[in-house]
């Protein structure tokens, strides 16, 4: 028998990263209001998810995650959120082509707004202030006033999030999605000259599509093709607002954080005894938890075992974040312990936090070309140990940013300023994040040949 749980029981044990609000009163009059707010999510739209997580855990099909980096007040608008819904339908076609399996796709939108900082405080020009914590929290202007942690940030955020949700499923379930218009954008992605080494691959799939229409299989004849599935997530970091939003399931029992479809663990609170784990444990949500170099097997093995116990597949994912230098280093003995332990888990990589830089110019930013290694690097460990390389986990946007630098379409440390538009972390622009989803397809298509010939060998 575990230990006892409740939505509350997080609050007896140390918690990081959480703001200290001036009023406590405020504060919990905003948690009590949130308590009697109708639920974002529903319990039964997190079982589905965590079945097809559970068909990842098991190598039949493959998780695509991404999303901002923190939302934001201020960029909030439709075209914004269809622009990314966009994007990520964009690279879940040739992603799914290339992998001949599903693709389950889960934005980083509708509840991405907190952020863990590396420091309480900040400093620009002598002046220190506390840090910028997310829009749910505080503002981003470098004022004594917007720095103050507001709790009534809070209801706008859920507001916010409320009709990120309904215009999503209205984009997923309206024809938005359709199969083919999808990829009639992909081919407008490749037609230019730095994208031409992708054509073949688009060219593929528009061939595919267009067998299908001539056997009489189009969106109009098959539903399924001009709709999709799509989940959010968020990060777990305010456990005040996560109980909540935490109910108990009026058809099946158990409770569930109704924020968001899945919730997932940062790399600063993951701690075993702290809060985030124990709030985390027990809610049936399917939840992830970021595993940076740090990370010892055994440590790992145990935090699996309190975060799923019942060993179930497509319960918990393991984020890693290893860094482009260190994820063929760090990263084989943790999957080898996972293997040898028989836990059933869905491993994702998120190339991103561990290629953090400041360029010359003094913005932060991330090299495509580290991001691109240490996804290839990530494949190759899981290969080499007859592990399941399941799942990416981006910061990216649907806008034409200029945050990260390289790829195809070459972004100079010079240009950094001309649309560097995040509030936190740098974001992989639409043009880049569908060109990694090329780079990435042609890997799944090498590694799925690869085992083909192991096998027949």
């Amino acid at each position: 028998m575990g230990k006892p749980w409740s939505p509350d029981s997080w609050r007896n044990l140390p918690i990081k990263q959480v703001p200290e609000y001036p009023d406590a009163d405020a504060i919990d009059a905003v948690e009590a209001k949130l308590r009697t707010y109708p639920p974002l999510v529903f319990a039964g739209e997190a079982r589905k998810l965590k079945k097809a997580l559970g068909e990842v855990a098991e190598g039949r099909a493959f998780l695509l995650q991404g999303g901002d980096c923190a939302e934001s007040f201020a960029e909030f608008h439709p075209n914004n959120i269809r622009d990314l819904f966009r994007v990520v339908l964009q690279m879940a076609v040739v992603l799914t082509y290339a992998a001949s399996c599903p693709v389950v796709k889960v934005g980083r939108i509708a509840g991405q707004f907190a952020k863990p900082r590396s420091a309480p405080f900040e400093e620009i020009g002598g002046v220190s202030l506390p840090s910028y914590r997310g829009d749910n929290i505080n503002g981003p202007e470098f004022t004594p006033e917007a720095r103050i942690p507001d709790p009534n940030r809070l209801l706008q955020a859920y507001s916010q999030s409320a009709s990120t949700l309904n215009l999503l499923r209205a984009f997923a379930q309206g024809g938005y999605a359709d199969l083919a218009e999808v990829n009639r954008w992909n081919m407008g992605f490749v037609s230019g000259p730095a994208m031409e080494r992708y054509r073949d691959l688009a060219q593929r799939i528009e061939e595919a599509l267009n067998f299908m229409a001539a056997c009489g299989v189009t969106g109009d004849t098959t539903p399924a093709l001009r709709t999709t599935d799509f989940y959010t997530s968020h990060e777990a970091l305010l456990l005040g607002y996560e109980q909540a939003m935490t109910r108990e399931d009026s058809t099946k029992g158990g409770w569930y954080d109704t924020s968001a479809h899945m919730l997932w663990i940062g790399e600063r609170t993951r701690n075993l005894d702290g809060a985030h784990l124990e709030f985390m444990r027990g809610i049936r949500n399917p939840i992830g938890c970021k595993v940076g170099p740090g990370m010892e097997p055994d440590e790992l093995i145990r935090l699996i075992d309190a975060l799923n116990p019942a060993n179930e597949a497509g319960r918990l994912t393991l984020i890693t974040r290893m860094g482009h230098d260190q994820v063929e280093r760090k990263l084989p003995a943790l999957a080898r312990a996972v293997k040898r332990e028989g836990r059933k888990i869905v491993w994702s990589c998120d190339p991103m936090h561990g290629n953090t830089i400041k360029s010359a110019s003094g913005l932060k930013t991330r090299p495509f070309d580290r991001i691109l290694t240490e996804v290839r690097g990530f494949f190759a460990v899981h290969q080499g140990e007859g592990t399941y390389a399941g799942g990416i986990h981006l910061e990216m946007t649907g806008q034409n940013v200029t945050e990260c630098i390289g790829g195809a379409i070459d972004i100079v440390d010079e240009q950094l300023g001309d649309r560097y538009i995040t509030h936190c972390d740098p974001r992989l622009n639409a043009a880049q994040a569908l060109e990694l989803a090329f780079l990435l397809a042609e890997g799944i298509k090498a590694e799925r040949e690869n085992t083909t010939l192991a096998a027949a060998s």
